[in-house]
């Protein structure tokens, strides 16, 4: 009675659900991003010492969809299948009833569940293991960062199992052909899930490990980006003899220099709506009243012009006219004077005002110089002469 009460509870211990030739373990869930690596676990636990004669991964995209191949074991050998040919390989110990798939590069399209097969040698049954990958969005490759902020570089490594990672180094390459830089090594302790990490050279107290290790992530935070960290660092992950690896490319961005601002270059930022309708109406008003202001300075200047050429006017008014007894023999200055005497009523130029002057001024010396004598009307005979005594003269 022993053997049959050890095959009946032994999937119950296992979570195994019993079939006619199978043993299926409840479907498991896994997500991860386009483009990194998932590890899809499938161990067969048994006390009794038996060996796996076969492993079938087979993949569907949904419940009536057709179940392609993904992998297969026989004999010592493993072939992968299809689209999946160049992106998997068998990673678990055989001996150790271990089948575990290792899918690399995922694609959006690698979303559905994936079965297990294993089949033991001499035993009918055979051991099923599904697991459903939920596939999400590429997450960047290329981070882009200023000079003397921080950033902080991903490295998850998704599995079903439990397996803890043994090692993980972070390195740095500037270029194709530079040589290759470590930043950043981790090493977990066997007793307790906190390890101790070690940086070298120009990232040493400037890189620090943020991810949790218990769950298999390595994450750091870079501090205090110089220009020269620009270029790819390398995650490697080790988990026993399995390594996963990521590279994410980091640009580098200079800061723009600080320059002295000055109003005239603050002006267009602080401005809004408002400033700039008062300055408009400003200008239009400025516009509009310029023909105002030039008419009022002409009349202005106008006014100024005929006052000052009055005044020559007046000054000729006060010298004493001459006798209207007395003939004068006007020379040609005086002549020049009488004949601009009438045109003082009118407005006259600066020019007028200067020829007016020199008249007038030449008009007196002839006073001063010349004494005309005529004959005067009142030693004259009472009676006027006729006009053939007149013509005597």
């Amino acid at each position: 009675m022993f053997c049959p009460l050890k095959l009946i509870l032994m999937p119950v211990l296992l979570d195994y659900s019993l079939g006619l030739n199978d043993l299926i373990v409840s479907s498991l869930e896994l997500t991860v991003h386009v483009g990194d690596s998932a590890l899809l676990g499938c161990v067969f636990q048994s006390t009794e010492e038996k060996h796996v004669t076969k492993v079938d991964w087979m993949f569907s995209s949904g419940e009536h969809a057709k179940d392609d191949y993904v992998l297969y074991y026989y004999a010592n050998l493993s072939v992968p299948v299809g689209r999946f040919k160049n992106r998997v390989r068998l990673v678990g110990d055989i001996l150790r009833n271990d089948g575990s798939l290792l899918l690399q590069n995922v694609e959006e399209a690698d979303q559905g569940t994936y079965t297990c097969e294993i089949r033991l040698e001499r035993e009918s049954l055979v051991f099923k293991k599904a697991v459903v990958l939920h596939v999400l969005l590429e997450e960047p490759k290329e981070l882009m960062v200023h000079v003397g902020d921080s950033t902080q570089l991903g490295c998850v490594f998704q599995s079903i199992e439990e397996k803890r990672m043994t090692k993980v180094d972070w390195t740095f390459l500037s270029g194709e052909h530079a040589q290759e830089e470590v930043v950043l090594r981790y090493y977990p302790k066997l007793s307790v899930p906190v390890g101790y990490s070690e940086n070298w050279g120009r990232f040493q107290n400037r890189v620090t490990l943020v991810g949790d290790t218990s769950h298999n992530d390595a994450s750091i935070l870079l501090q205090g980006v110089k220009e020269s960290d620009r270029g790819s660092y390398t995650c490697s992950i080790h988990l026993g003899n399995l390594t996963f690896r990521k590279t994410t490319a980091l640009h580098v961005i200079m800061k723009e220099p600080r320059t002295l601002m000055t109003p005239g270059a603050l002006r267009p930022e602080i401005l809004g709506g408002n400033q700039v309708v008062i300055i408009v109406g400003i200008v239009c008003g400025t516009v509009l009243l310029l023909p105002v202001l030039i008419l009022t300075v002409k009349r202005t200047h106008r006014n100024e012009s005929s006052v000052t050429s009055t005044m020559p006017v007046k000054g000729l008014e006060n010298i004493k006219k001459p006798d209207p007894e007395v003939r004068e023999e006007l020379k040609p200055p005086f002549r020049c004077c009488a004949h601009q005497k009438h045109v003082y009523s009118s407005i006259a130029t600066r020019e007028q005002i200067e020829e007016e002057e020199e008249c007038s001024g030449k008009a007196e010396a002839t006073y001063m110089t010349m004494h005309p004598v005529w004959p005067s009307l009142r030693s004259a005979p009472s009676n006027p002469p006729d006009k053939r005594q007149l013509g005597e003269f």
